[in-house]
């Protein structure tokens, strides 16, 4: 056993830079405490981080107004909110069949409650047409909510094109962005996005547990839940501005620490250094893969506008076997299954066969491990072949 090739940066991205380790635990150590509740020294200036932090965020999003950027505990719970507090019974929305389960299943609940739902296919390259949208659109429709980057295949979807179109029939266009945002850029202005829903232990390599939204001026997210929020305690009901108008309780200083310091370090790095060194290697990868009998590869043909994720199967193998001795015999951590995305396995033919083998490539992944991946993965089928 040899040392660990990480090859599930989709999931999580591992390891985090050394700053974000240090920044935390500096942090942590020195203000760890409640933020803004009080005016004693270590109060101070962990609402100062707090607040310089949502300055970077807005910054790094193309946003206006800092205030406007909530925190959240990942992007699963930020795209609850959005949903929930921008959609009513007899309201239409619009998505896509790329989406992972953070925004299909608020979706669906919804849907029971008299929220009418469309689901827009993705075509055999893994895309979806900014066309096939606006045909979807109806008098009613009050939201368009699409995953920026699927966590299976990889691909980009143009959610500029999508928020064009519209920002010119004037509906709400919101994105999940938990795989892109810190590998390809996200602007709210030049994209016409109107919600931006983010994680920030994926791309962006801050620690787990937090996350958040940006919300553009002129969108209004009503508040689904209710709690302290620091200021005005005497108010009955829940504050309307924001950020407190989506934020409850105490923030999460230590991962508020970390984002901040992940998002410094891409921008040090640059999105387009990071983003074209994760594609040489996908490229190695998916060239590698392909080459190999019995591998079967998912919308790999053209790798332009496309994140480092690869989807793979061995031909008479269950995907979870395959990922088990890619850890045993290769010491390769990667993902199996559906990867909480099952209208896209339904979509690529993989659903009934339990889904696939998912390679996820990050910036300290080197070219000697990809090589690794592939002997791996050729050993794998060389004996799956055998035995049959």
């Amino acid at each position: 056993m040899g040392d660990l090739i990480y090859l599930d940066n989709g999931a999580t991205t591992f390891p985090k830079p050394e700053e974000v380790y240090t920044f935390m635990d500096h942090a942590y150590r020195s203000f760890g405490v409640n933020p803004g509740r009080s005016g004693f020294d270590l109060c101070i200036e962990a609402g100062a981080l707090v607040d310089e932090t949502r300055k970077i965020l807005c910054r790094f999003f193309g946003g206006t107004d800092h205030n406007r950027l909530v925190f959240a505990y990942n992007s699963t719970d930020a795209l609850n909110l959005i949903i929930n507090g921008m959609l009513r019974p007899g309201d239409h929305a619009i998505s896509t069949t790329l989406e992972h389960n953070s925004v299909l299943r608020p979706l669906y609940h919804l849907s029971r409650d008299g929220v009418e739902v469309d689901l827009v296919p993705f075509d055999k390259a893994g895309f979806v047409d900014p066309e096939a949208i606006k045909a979807k659109f109806k008098a009613n429709t009050r939201l368009v909510i699409v995953n920026h980057a699927s966590n299976v295949i990889g691909t980009v979807l143009d959610i500029a094109g999508i928020g064009k179109l519209c920002r010119e029939a004037g509906i709400p266009f919101a994105i999940d962005a938990s795989q892109s945002a810190g590998k390809i850029p996200v602007d709210m202005e030049e994209q016409f996005l109107d919600v931006v829903a983010f994680t920030g232990h994926k791309t962006l390599f801050g620690p787990t547990g937090i996350g958040g939204l940006y919300v553009r001026e002129g969108i209004e997210i009503r508040h689904t839940r209710a709690g302290g929020s620091g200021v005005r305690s005497a108010d009955r009901a829940h504050l309307d501005e924001y950020p407190y108008r989506l934020e409850y309780g105490t923030p999460n200083v230590a991962g508020i620490a970390g984002l901040q310091a992940g998002v410094k370090w891409v921008e040090g790095q640059g999105i387009e250094a990071l983003h074209e060194h994760e594609m040489k290697l996908l490229r190695r990868l998916r060239d590698g893969l392909a080459e190999i009998p019995g591998v079967i590869l998912y919308c790999q043909e053209d790798l332009t506008d496309h994140v480092g994720v690869l989807a793979f199967n061995v031909e008479g193998m269950d995907a979870g076997d395959v990922g088990t001795l890619l850890d045993v015999d290769h010491d390769i951590a990667c993902r199996t299954g559906l990867h909480c995305a099952p209208l896209v396995h339904e979509g690529i033919g993989t659903a009934e066969i339990r889904g696939a083998v998912r390679l996820s490539i990050g910036p300290f992944n080197t070219e000697e491990q990809i090589e690794a991946a592939i002997e791996g993965v050729k050993e794998i089928s060389e004996f799956s072949q055998r035995k049959s």
